[in-house]
């Protein structure tokens, strides 16, 4: 039986390209005034962002945006049926959990 042979040295690893910044979410689909949306998402080809400061959640679905008074809820995500009673409209989670779009009175 051959003796082993000792393992090769491993050669240095390269140093990893320094990370790109966070692009900031693109702001072209929800009206103007409002203050930087605390979250952003899209699912389905629905897509949200919420405001905070406004208490306002628009939704972009089907090419039409609208505006909704979250009262008090912060949304910090989307889901959505692909069919339901609502023909897969979106549900929020919020911090007292599921929040449905039909629930929100659009301003």
């Amino acid at each position: 039986m051959e003796p082993m042979k000792p393992m090769k040295p491993m050669k240095p690893m390269k140093n990893m390209a320094p990370m790109k910044p966070m692009e900031p979410p693109d702001s072209s689909w929800w009206p103007g005034g409002l203050s930087d949306p605390s979250s952003t998402g899209s699912q389905n080809g629905v897509s949200y962002a919420f405001f905070a400061q406004q208490r306002r959640l628009v939704v972009k679905q089907n090419g039409t945006v609208r505006q909704y008074d979250t009262e008090g809820h912060r949304i910090t995500g989307v889901s959505q049926q692909q069919q339901n009673a609502e023909g897969g409209a979106p549900t929020f989670a919020s911090q007292d959990g599921p929040v449905k779009l039909s629930s929100l009175k659009e301003v």
